[in-house]
């Protein structure tokens, strides 16, 4: 009997107090579901937005691999810097450099040119003799 007086006091009140009584109760688990949702829409905009983790990952090893290359670079800079240093005050690196990539040669002197390679020639040529 108690469960008909509750259900028709219920029903007896207006709809809106109804309805006020119901958001009353609910508006903390949607609050809660809304946060939630927030809170996994922002995790993935910091792990795969426009400046996210993975492209920064990506902008890091970039950056470690142009960082090796200017490294090499400015050895390779530093070595021929001292190259032409050393032609541009060193008689015998010139003399070495003439002789070597023009092949010059002193008076009375003959040059020899051998081939860089003898295994490049053919092998079954060499087996017939």
């Amino acid at each position: 009997m108690p469960d008909t007086k509750i259900q028709s006091s219920k029903s007896s009140q207006p709809i809106s107090k109804r309805a006020f009584d119901w958001l009353q109760r609910a508006w903390r688990p949607a609050a809660t579901a809304v946060a939630i949702g927030l809170a996994l829409l922002l995790t993935w905009h910091v792990v795969n937005g426009k400046n996210g983790l993975t492209v920064w990952q990506k902008k890091r090893v970039e950056d470690q691999q142009l960082r090796r290359e200017i490294d090499d670079l400015q050895k390779e800079n530093g070595r021929l810097r001292e190259r032409v240093d050393r032609l541009k005050n060193d008689p015998d690196a010139i003399e070495h450099e003439a002789r070597e990539k023009l092949h010059y040669a002193k008076p009375g002197e003959v040059i020899y040119d051998l081939p860089a390679d003898p295994q490049s020639h053919d092998p079954s040529a060499g087996a017939s003799k």
